[in-house]
């Protein structure tokens, strides 16, 4: 990518405080005049408008550099902890919101900050971004030459992008919401930016894609200035059909119009998924931002920032603790029933399309088993007959696990789980940038925590997958066949290998890491038994993935596909977001609850996840105050909170 957004977001910091954008996190000092800052006037200028626009993308994250894992860019505290995918990790006593976020106990004082932290940045960016269009406006008005209009054209479809982005975001947590546009300006001492969240919630998703429709219409179909990062038409059109899908679970004639949408972005459109899985979420320059990339925070790093805010901060918890290269922190640490999740049958499929008890397997997973038993050296989820069971190659592009190397850097060791007896052995792995990538960071904090991987908010495959999921409520089963098989056979093209032949503790482990050049490199391909099914042996796993023969139900092929998006975006923060449009979460949560609560005993005391109370997160009561009009709130607490 071109260092424009990479190299801006200082610049836009700058240009920020002289804004007085308005976000209802904040109270008074909207009111007051900005101090120490660049006057108004300096922003009139083509490059105030694009560091206010610049500006709008950096709250993809969170633009706090503190505090800042309730607005992470890939919503793991919202969309994994809640859902399954992950434990909240560490131990008992550390960032106890997540804790109580993950039991389900949402309106408590601690989960509350962490909810008003999310609403603050998503709403500080629709005010970024509706600021950039308010102030492109003037500039056009006064200085008609300043701006070409393709750039002009180009900037308000940004701009009206990132705000249906921020909004949907907004949707996603709390269904009824306000919806701003740059055209409300009433001042705040006359009630301005204090609207009702009294929309139905189809309107919400209509204006959302009414804003997509625009920046359509406005952007280029290829990145401006070749800043890839930047959002296009391609990348608006995509986005429009993930909302129509999401907003199909409540107007299911938005089912036909998503299919419209996103056959048109599969068939036309620039993106096609990666070669291979590990190239997915990486660090290294050959492989960041490509073709599978829709939408992704552009972490930086080595940017002149003095406290890598502008790189993975709000993940910066997310990786192996003490006796890791990493140092810290251990959270989001994958479930048991995640792990359980990569099962695979002699066939290569999912053991849970077929198996009502794929999540109870005999013996339990083998990162059960103290390091000093070697009876199950092959590192198998589970022992059949002396045998390493079989498993789907992405559980080890996904999840750190015992004795398995860690991408590049080394064997991943129990000795790197902060406490294990509280929230298992395994550590998240998607968002660790390589050793041999140089995409770590050099200041703050433990910067070995820190990197530039791009956050992904929305990837090719995820699109594909929303698609399965049009192609198969309208009955077109073989379409989501083809495009299950398609994810499929990506993720049979490689597994983890020894990552280094270099390395100390993967030599002593696996002697033949030094031998055998065919599992030596980090990313080693499979073995094509059949024109259906991939399998892998190596010293710590076998890896197998076939492909389905056929749909030959509706019921079928609707499972297969939700099973496919779990198995692909897990850890994403997408799967909780899925339950709920889907149906039945209460259900899914409740039967997660009660096995793991056998594993890692806290989840016990876990709130009871009902619905409809849960449809929805609750409103921040920080954000309810600051709506009152008179004394009356304008905005209006969801249903049972």
């Amino acid at each position: 990518m071109k260092t424009y957004l990479r190299s801006n977001w200082v610049i836009a910091t700058a240009v920020l405080m002289a804004l007085g954008a308005i976000t209802l996190a904040c109270k008074d000092f909207l009111n007051q005049p900005t101090q120490g800052t660049v006057e108004q006037v300096s922003l009139e200028t083509k490059a105030g408008v694009e560091g206010t626009l610049v500006a709008a993308y950096r709250s993809l994250d969170c633009s706090s550099s503190s505090g800042a894992w309730g607005c992470a860019a890939s919503n793991w505290v919202w969309g994994s902890v809640t859902s399954g995918d992950a434990y909240k990790g560490s131990n008992l006593g550390d960032q106890q919101p997540i804790n109580d976020v993950e039991t389900s106990y949402w309106s408590v004082g601690s989960a509350d900050a962490y909810l008003n932290q999310k609403w603050s940045q998503v709403y500080e960016g629709v005010s970024r971004a509706n600021a950039t269009m308010r102030l492109l406006a003037k500039v056009e008005a006064q200085a008609p030459n300043e701006i070409l209009d393709p750039d002009a054209r180009s900037i308000r479809g940004e701009a009206l992008f990132l705000r249906a982005h921020y909004h949907f975001e907004a949707y996603r947590m709390w269904g009824h919401i306000p919806y701003y546009f740059d055209s409300d300006t009433t001042p705040v001492a006359q009630g301005g930016f204090r609207k009702p969240n009294d929309l139905p919630l189809a309107s919400i998703v209509n204006l959302i894609i009414a804003d997509l429709d625009t920046a359509i219409a406005l952007l280029p179909l290829t990145p401006r200035g070749g800043d890839k990062g930047r959002a296009t038409s391609w990348a608006a059109r995509a986005y429009k059909g993930r909302v129509q899908v999401y907003g199909a679970a409540i107007t299911p004639a938005l089912w036909d119009s998503a299919l419209v949408t996103l056959r048109n972005v599969q068939a036309a459109g620039p993106y096609a998924l990666q070669t291979s899985f590990d190239q997915v979420w990486t660090a290294r320059q050959a492989f960041r931002n490509g073709t599978e990339t829709i939408l992704a925070f552009q972490a930086s790093v080595k940017d002149g920032e003095p406290n890598g805010a502008n790189s993975n901060f709000g993940e910066r918890l997310n990786f192996p603790h003490s006796g890791s290269h990493f140092g810290c922190c251990g959270f989001h640490q994958p479930s048991f029933n995640l792990v359980n999740f990569y099962r695979v049958d002699a066939t290569g499929l999912p053991v849970a399309i077929t198996s009502a008890v794929w999540n109870n397997p005999t013996p339990e997973p083998d990162s059960l088993v103290p390091l000093s038993d070697t009876a199950q050296s092959w590192k198998g989820l589970n022992v059949i007959a002396g045998n390493p069971a079989p498993f789907d190659p992405r559980l080890d592009w996904t999840v750190g696990r015992d004795r398995v190397p860690y991408k590049d850097w080394t064997v991943h060791d129990r000795s790197w789980i902060r406490d294990a007896s509280y929230s298992g052995p395994y550590s998240p792995k998607k968002n660790v940038h390589e050793a041999v990538s140089d995409g770590e960071n050099n200041v703050g904090w433990q910067a070995t925590q820190t990197n530039d991987v791009p956050m992904h908010l929305y990837r090719y495959a995820d699109a594909l997958l929303l698609l399965a999921e049009a192609e198969v409520e309208v009955g077109t089963l073989a379409n989501a066949l083809a495009i299950v098989n398609q994810i499929r056979a990506r993720a049979g093209r490689t597994a983890q290998g020894c990552g280094s032949t270099s390395d100390s503790a993967i030599v002593a482990n696996f002697p033949t890491c030094a031998t055998d050049a065919t599992i030596a490199a980090m990313a080693i391909p499979l073995t094509v038994a059949s024109a259906t099914l991939d399998t892998l042996k190596t010293p710590w796993a076998t890896y197998r993935i076939g492909l389905y023969p056929s749909f030959a139900t509706q019921a079928y092929a609707r499972e297969a596909v939700h099973l496919e998006r779990r198995l692909e975006l897990a850890m994403e923060g997408q799967r909780f977001f899925d339950l709920r449009r889907w149906g039945g979460a209460d259900t899914v949560i409740a039967n997660y609850r009660s096995k793991e609560a056998t594993r890692v005993p806290y989840l016990s005391a876990a709130a009871t996840f009902s619905l409809p109370k849960y449809l929805f997160y609750p409103i921040p009561s920080t954000q309810i105050d600051l709506s009152a009009l008179g004394g009356t709130p304008q905005l209006q607490q969801n249903p049972l909170w």
